[in-house]
């Protein structure tokens, strides 16, 4: 399938796996490569679980980061085929494409591979996209990048 257009803005990025609803969240304990990006559940305040998704470069069909809403030089980042978050320069923001799929999106890194929840509190990890539901995620839009 094509990529497809996401709206810029503030999302929460819910996984697909079984059990309670959990989120694409960042951990507080940073190691080497940043802190690991987990699955959690819902937490009273959002600081480690809304993302800004927005074009990498301000061009049509450009592909996009994502990083905290709540720490903008903290974008997601991509060592061992793993996600992390990170404070590094923009240009090392990982980057991303969606795909529509049954239930929700796919989510690519410029590598082709697909983010992949196993279970909740297991970090990401980017594998061979397979039509399988870990691999799918649910956007949900919360405001515009703009407002507070």
């Amino acid at each position: 399938m094509p990529p497809i257009p996401v709206r810029p803005g503030i999302y929460k990025i819910h996984a697909h796996i079984i059990g309670p609803s959990a989120v694409l969240t960042a951990t507080e304990h940073a190691t080497k490569h940043g802190a690991p990006v987990i699955t959690d559940r819902l937490q009273p305040l959002p600081i480690e679980q809304e993302w800004i998704i927005e074009p990498a470069e301000p061009v049509p069909g450009a592909p996009y980061v994502i990083r905290l809403a709540y720490h903008e030089e903290a974008g997601i980042v991509i060592p061992e085929d793993r996600l992390w978050v990170n404070s590094v320069p923009r240009a090392e923001f990982a980057k991303f494409t969606f795909e529509s799929v049954i239930g929700g999106v796919k989510i690519f890194s410029d590598k082709g591979l697909a983010l992949r929840a196993g279970h909740r509190g297991a970090q990401i990890e980017l594998v061979p996209p397979k039509p399988e539901f870990q691999e799918t995620w649910t956007l949900e839009f919360v405001r515009p990048i703009s407002e507070d």
